[in-house]
């Protein structure tokens, strides 16, 4: 698949070669270097969890890719998504252009092939952060799912992994490929409501502990596989529901695979907040809980003084930015200000423009193909999804939380900054490759 370095600048060659490259029909795969495939290459990809996300996902990749493998610990979950991956490439397969698809129960067989390129991760958060630091030592591309890690540790283990690899990660926070999110991100980053006093994010609740009636594992499901590196509990459908259901499951709930619905939608409208901010790079600096036992109500505060609330403000999931001259609210649903006209001004050339990706699955292959950093690369779901886990923190421990988001430490509180580690179970390992 790949070759090794070369000794010449990466990046500046793979721009030079892709211009210069405008008149051929075929760009030739080793003159990308390693980890970059030619323009003219149909990328491979295997899919790791092959449920009701991962056959969301394939319908979104299939017209640019090949799924030519897949990976999960219910067998009839595989046979499922190999049937649609089939169904997907049957006309290539006519064609002699597509060798045909195969499943495994075990993703580390996936991870060995050669001729897989990239894989797509979709399964519940506590293998997130295993499996993408073994993908990225195997030298595969990786789309991981939001939220993209399942605690601080794993995240910033993540990005070691990926950065040390050099290979393209795009997290699947598709919101910021969507117009009227980048709309209202650039109309708050370039002033149109004034100074930000106030964020407020309506997503779901914390996650509670296990609590579920243990049940008889079918045949089909490894349940060892299952749980992997989480914290091991009973079988219940709850937590993998059986394939005719074809619903998300509920693991989601439960904070030892999930964060609840503040990591679950937060990791979608929490990181509209950090990109309108334009805080990417970093995070709020204190986490103040509600009194009492309330879902609800979390205070963050940056360092510069912006409070960002988890609070139900009364238009369904979104966020709302309350600015010294107004208010933007965005959703998957509307886009709209106070006063009206803001929402629908338009950006000039000299204001500040925001990354531009208007499909977020050709973004990431445009980045395996050209080394350029995809729309959510890894430090920027790190970061989102450190804010994700923190509020939980705050939330589990009750305390107000001081955060240092360079040295990633909770402040003066050992108790609670023993939550930012990773609890990883048995022999797998967070390690990236020597």
């Amino acid at each position: 698949m790949t070759i090794k370095n070369n000794t010449v600048n990466r990046r500046s060659f793979v721009k030079t070669s892709i211009k210069a490259a405008i008149g051929f029909t075929i760009i030739p795969r080793f003159v990308m270097g390693r980890g970059f495939l030619a323009p003219s290459d149909r990328i491979s990809l295997g899919y790791i969890g092959t449920g009701k996300q991962a056959k969301s996902l394939i319908s979104s990749f299939s017209s640019i890719t090949q799924a030519v493998a897949g990976s999960d610990v219910d067998s009839q979950k595989l046979a499922a998504f190999q049937k649609i991956a089939e169904k997907a490439h049957a006309l290539a397969a006519q064609k002699g252009e597509y060798k045909g698809f195969k499943g495994y129960s075990d993703f580390r067989e996936l991870l060995e092939r050669k001729d897989i390129d990239a894989v797509v991760i979709a399964t519940p958060d506590h293998w997130h952060a295993v499996m993408t630091v073994m993908a990225a030592n195997a030298g595969k591309h990786i789309y991981v799912e939001k939220p993209m890690a399942h605690s601080v540790e794993e995240g910033r283990a993540m990005v070691n992994a990926v950065q040390k690899n050099k290979v393209i990660l795009q997290v699947g926070s598709m919101q910021r490929s969507w117009k009227n999110f980048r709309q209202a991100s650039e109309l708050v980053r370039n002033g149109y409501i004034g100074k930000i006093k106030e964020v407020l994010v309506n997503v779901g609740d914390p996650p509670i502990a296990y609590n579920l009636t243990p049940m008889s594992t079918p045949p089909n499901l490894d349940w060892e596989g299952w749980v992997g590196p989480g914290v091991f509990n009973p079988y219940n459908t709850e937590l993998s529901p059986p394939v005719e259901q074809d619903i998300y499951p509920h693991w989601r709930s439960y904070k030892d695979y999930g964060g609840g619905g503040v990591s679950d939608w937060g990791a979608h409208m929490f990181d509209i907040a950090q990109w309108a901010l334009g805080m990417d790079q970093t995070g709020p600096l204190s986490f103040n809980p509600p009194k009492g036992n309330e879902l609800k109500g979390l205070e963050m505060i940056y360092a510069n003084g912006i409070v960002m609330k988890h609070v139900d403000f009364g238009r369904g999931l979104g966020v709302r930015f309350i600015g010294e001259k107004g208010t933007i609210d965005i959703s998957r649903e509307y886009l709209d200000s106070n006063p009206k006209n803001i929402a629908t001004a338009t950006i000039q050339p000299n204001e500040i423009r925001l990354y531009n990706s208007s499909n977020h699955y050709q973004n990431w292959l445009d980045g395996i193909k050209t080394g350029v950093q995809p729309i959510c690369d890894v430090e920027t779901g790190h970061r989102t999804s450190s804010v994700c886990c923190l509020a939980n923190i705050a939330y589990q421990t009750r305390r107000n939380l001081v955060w240092d988001p360079i040295k990633e430490q909770i402040k003066n509180d050992a108790e609670a900054n023993q939550l930012v580690k990773a609890k990883i179970r048995g022999s797998w390992s967070l390690k990236s490759k020597k």
